[in-house]
């Protein structure tokens, strides 16, 4: 629980109370709590990955601490003089979540140096650190190992397991292999004591329609639906029929779409969400026009609207949508499209942002009632530090302390671009989040990020409404004809 709480030091310090013997209830220091701690600093490396927060508390450094706990209290963790298997299956796991895979296949030899009896999950571990790697033919080694193994020593808990095979066909489907993807689904359906589960067949199709096999991934997909009749446990996911419904809106077939549209409600297992929701009647919609069915497009986009309110330009629905808008023409236009005559879209936000110094922003330390008159005229003020650092954006809305400086009732960080960033990208950004202003800075830190750079201009809601113009009629006709 503490490692899991991100609270390492005071792990650290239970385990020695537990050593010296000064902990309550007098327990004694045993492998599972080595093993509990380890398992902790491992998976947070994962978390921490995954947002990008490395920092001597997470990511690599977790590794580096898992790696001081096993020196520390490794004595517990040893077999004959060694470390358990159990203890390398954790460190690769380990440098696997923290993007060093080849690091983990490097384990290897060193569990064979120390004579090692890797299990089932070491050579899973194995293999799924060659497919992060892109080492297909390492982990088509490590499967034939494991085999061997398995028949020699007649130790059928040896044997690759479902985990074994849906992790080869992630990595053969990445790699678009459809040989050996084929060969892979093969020897899964010749394992007697193999039971092929939802994920097992789910990782089938996704590598069939990765590596372009339609034809395969539709004989799949009805084996699936099949053998859901009589087990309710293999109804598909929503994933899976979006995954179909993508492939076959590539291809043009409105029908089939329209079929599996049809089906993602009452067939489908686990809940909808609604992104899934959007996207199917997305999906819809851009097979009916990749059919040249112009009519049902229209009629689908028309329902998106009605349902949905709105729809993002940079979504592959969006791009449907305006290809739509353009057969159409302005004047039949479903989207009522304003133009930006002055500006173009590609152009650095620099060329039109007005200087900060030109919108006066003020100091944090200020109190309200000293500029509250400011605030009736303008809707939203960049806020500065003493050293002239933009620190935040207050709104009108939030002032509700006449006393409190304006630092205590401003949103920060506020939302900010660079000074190359295009036209279009923070109009998109005003549309979309409905910011009332952006903070413009000179240029982004080593991080890509924004945070502590200067600010040097702003770009605002009114600006955006002062640029936009109607489509004149003139235009419009000129389309039409």
């Amino acid at each position: 629980g503490l490692g899991r709480a991100r609270r390492i030091d005071d792990a650290f310090q239970l385990l020695e109370s537990v050593e010296k013997g000064t902990a309550a209830g007098k327990p004694k220091l045993s492998t599972q709590l080595i093993y509990g701690l380890l398992d902790a600093l491992i998976e947070a490396g994962q978390c921490y990955k995954s947002t990008e927060a490395f920092s001597h508390s997470g990511g690599a450094g977790d590794l580096r601490r898992a790696n001081g706990l096993l020196a520390r209290f490794g004595f517990l963790l040893r077999e004959g003089g060694s470390s358990s298997i159990l203890t390398y299956n954790l460190l690769m796991k380990g440098y696997i979540n923290t993007g060093c895979p080849q690091a983990a296949i490097n384990l290897h030899e060193e569990i064979q140096l120390l004579g090692l009896e890797p299990d089932r999950l070491t050579y899973n571990t194995l293999i799924f650190a060659c497919v992060k790697a892109e080492n297909l033919e390492a982990a088509m080694r490590f499967l034939k190992e494991m085999k061997d193994k398995a028949q020699r020593l007649c130790c059928s808990d040896l044997y690759p397991d479902v985990i074994t095979y849906t992790t080869l066909l992630k990595g053969f489907g990445h790699a678009k292999d459809l040989h050996s993807v084929q060969k892979i689904v093969l020897e899964m359906k010749s394992c007697h004591d193999l039971f092929i589960d939802r994920t097992a067949f789910t990782a089938m199709v996704d590598a069939m329609l990765n590596c372009g096999s339609i034809k395969g991934a539709l004989c799949i997909f009805g084996e699936i639906l099949k053998q859901a009749g009589a087990n309710v446990d293999l109804r598909p996911k929503p994933h899976l029929y979006l995954s179909m419904m993508r492939a076959f809106a590539d291809r043009g077939d409105y029908n089939m779409v329209k079929n599996l549209h049809e089906r993602l409600w009452p067939d489908s297992a686990g809940t909808i969400s609604l992104a899934a929701q959007q996207e199917a009647d997305h999906l819809l919609m851009e097979s009916a026009l990749n059919n040249g069915q112009i009519d049902a497009a229209v009629e689908n986009l028309t329902k998106i609207i009605n349902r949905w309110k709105c729809i993002s330009w940079t979504s592959r629905g969006g791009m449907v949508a305006l290809r739509i808008e353009v057969l159409l023409g302005f004047n039949k236009s479903m989207l009522s499209p304003y133009l930006l005559p002055q500006v173009l879209p590609g152009n650095p936000i620099e060329r039109i942002m007005l200087p900060l110094e030109t919108v006066r922003p003020l100091s944090g330390s200020l109190e309200l009632k000293k500029v509250v008159m400011r605030l009736y005229r303008e809707p939203v003020v960049p806020i500065i530090d003493d050293w002239g650092s933009c620190i935040g954006l207050l709104h009108r809305e939030d002032c509700c302390e006449m006393n409190a400086p304006l630092s205590t009732m401003m949103r920060s960080p506020p939302p900010c671009v660079t000074t190359t960033t295009s036209i279009g990208h923070v109009v998109d950004l005003v549309l979309k989040k409905k910011y009332k202003m952006v903070i413009v800075v000179k240029h982004s830190n080593l991080n890509g990020t924004t945070h502590g750079s200067r600010a040097v201009g702003v770009f605002t809601a009114e600006q955006l409404h002062n640029l936009v113009a109607p489509v004149p009629e003139g235009l419009k006709q000129k389309h039409c004809s």
